[in-house]
């Protein structure tokens, strides 16, 4: 991997209403859920123009033809989490048989349009949008979603190489397992506290961090967030290619302050491409179903930003997967240069 230039990342969670079950339903939700496939379809095309690579970590269960072959894929053992409002194999009985007449929870066709582009990578939001650090499931039970989730996307051919935990719970001892199965690298949290407070933790639910959170998102509180990503990936099997920007959507409350949001994505590009960093930008598809129009108008402005960046800097826009193997191929190059120097050392050494 070259350290003369810096990398841009975009990443998008798909999981239509099985991301969001446990929160609202289909029919509070339904015009985001609703015009995701257009929104998907208008990033490809503005994506293709200016050739921006994307990452979409999918729910396994968009994967699936119908109902018979969602459910002939799910894992024998699933997810027993002691809060059951969380289960989404509950919701089974009651959605419809195939992406016809569910668009909500199928999205098959979509997929294949991804695949269908060439240019992007369809990694894994694991197979039921699992949450690893609930309460009552257990790594054994990931690892049959895990399974699951590959086994699904190879009805497409589709290889599950990357991996984003759904709402960044992220288990250390499960990325391991991750690593076993093929899966090389993950979307990490930013490095700021406020984005790693540890749900155990009293501070987890005050409202002070969330109004920080949404604040960040406007104004710089904590930093730029962007990565020297060899530095940070020396120890772990599976690489970290962690998020420096949630993308928030166009809010008509906010629209007064939608210039600062810009700006402090931009910004933060531009030091990252000006220090040969990483610049990790994520949101999901449905986030943009409210006012799809306004939300690419300020997507493309982004864009606009990169090719001027890529231009002087050569500020580079890649998948998850493909900078994760630049990263493996640097260090193996850094630790076979370390251990020659380390030879010669001792060569001399002994010599005298």
């Amino acid at each position: 991997m070259s350290d003369k230039n810096g990398h841009f990342v975009i990443s998008l969670d798909y999981e239509l209403h099985w991301g969001v079950f446990d929160k609202c339903s289909v029919a509070s939700y339904e015009k985001n859920l609703k015009n995701t496939r257009e929104v998907i379809e208008k990033l490809l095309a503005l994506s293709d123009k200016y050739n921006i690579k994307l990452t979409f970590a999918t729910v396994g269960f968009l994967f699936a033809k119908d109902k018979n072959d969602l459910v002939t894929h799910a894992p024998k053992d699933k997810p027993s989490y002691k809060n059951n409002k969380l289960n989404p194999y509950l919701l089974l009985d009651s959605i419809g048989n195939n992406e016809m007449d569910d668009p909500y929870h199928f999205g098959n066709s979509i997929l294949k349009k991804i695949k269908e582009s060439g240019n992007h990578e369809i990694s894994t939001h694991t197979y039921c949008h699992y949450y690893c650090n609930e309460k009552g499931q257990t790594i054994q039970q990931f690892q049959e979603d895990i399974t699951a989730a590959k086994n699904i996307a190879k009805n497409i051919d589709i290889e599950i190489e990357s991996i984003i935990f759904p709402r960044n719970m992220i288990n250390k001892e499960y990325l391991e397992l991750c690593y076993k199965n093929g899966i090389t690298s993950y979307r990490g949290t930013e490095k700021a506290y406020i984005y790693n407070i540890d749900p155990k933790s009293i501070f987890y639910k005050w409202q002070l961090f969330r109004i920080l959170r949404v604040v960040d998102g406007y104004l710089n509180i904590t930093g730029h967030n962007t990565y020297n990503v060899k530095n940070i990936n020396k120890k772990d099997h599976t690489i970290n290619i962690p998020s420096s920007r949630f993308l928030r959507p166009f809010s008509p409350k906010l629209k007064a302050f939608e210039w600062l949001k810009l700006r402090r994505i931009r910004k933060s590009m531009k030091h990252a491409a000006k220090n040969n960093e990483l610049f990790h930008l994520w949101w999901h598809p449905h986030n943009f179903g409210n006012d799809i129009d306004k939300n690419i108008e300020n997507l493309e402005k982004v864009f606009v930003d990169y090719k001027k960046l890529n231009s002087k800097y050569n500020f580079s826009s890649v998948t998850m997967t493909s900078l994760a193997k630049k990263i493996t191929s640097s260090l193996v190059i850094s630790n076979f240069i370390s251990l020659t120097r380390e030879f010669e050392l001792l060569s001399v050494y002994f010599a005298s």
